[in-house]
């Protein structure tokens, strides 16, 4: 049956990739979670990105998604609760900023235990993308535009548990980057520096979430 729907899978994962990789609070996250936390931390907040994603998934497929569209207060409401989200945990960061990061070249490797439980981890990346209304206009646009109506509902959820999986398996890699000892050293250097960049890209994120949800409201 997936041959039959090839082109539009096509289209949608090559769209889709391409918006994962684009910068975003998932990346900053998972960069973040990586160098200060090491490569256990870091996949395993990728991991909860990707189990992020089928939250969206989800409400696209049962038509929550057209109702955030068409009910602007329901999704101004969305997004502040996501501004709300990047706001709380882009200032943790920043509060966090004057703690050293100390590493050592087997917490990279994996053979010393991360500061923070694997669920904790997990959580983050989770909400971090569950709670990001910006997803949510990009999975309306995707399955209003390219996903056939006709589509049936199982190969729909197919095209779901592919953009879960890829943006897991994107951010894992990312992780895996910015945990080799080299990479990692040099952002270490740059200490709290670095931990109040990744702080104010999501306080602007999350300013830029609020903002916008304050114009739609007053229009």
């Amino acid at each position: 049956m997936l041959q039959t729907y090839w082109p539009e899978f096509a289209t949608l994962a090559l769209i889709h990739f391409l918006a994962v990789i684009a910068p975003g609070p998932d990346f900053a996250v998972t960069i973040r979670q990586s160098v200060r936390l090491g490569r256990r931390a870091g996949i395993a907040t990728a991991i909860g990105i990707g189990t992020g994603i089928s939250v969206h998934v989800i409400y696209t497929l049962m038509g929550v998604g057209a109702l955030l569209h068409t009910t602007p207060w329901l999704m101004s409401m969305a997004e502040v609760l996501g501004g709300a989200y990047l706001l709380y945990i882009g200032w943790g960061f920043l509060r966090q900023a004057h703690t050293p990061i100390e590493v050592s070249l087997t917490d990279s490797d994996n053979n010393k235990p991360a500061t923070v439980s694997v669920r904790q981890s997990l959580m983050l990346g989770f909400m971090t993308n569950a709670t990001n209304p910006k997803a949510t206009l990009f999975f309306l646009a995707v399955f209003t535009s390219i996903v056939s109506a006709s589509t049936p509902l199982s190969t729909q959820m197919l095209y779901g548990v592919w953009m879960c999986l890829v943006n897991a398996g994107w951010f894992i890699v990312v992780s895996l980057i910015f945990t080799n000892p080299r990479v990692r050293q040099r952002f270490v250097r740059m200490g709290t520096w670095f931990e109040r960049i990744t702080g104010v890209l999501l306080l602007g994120f999350s300013l830029r979430l609020l903002v916008h949800a304050g114009q739609r409201l007053l229009t």
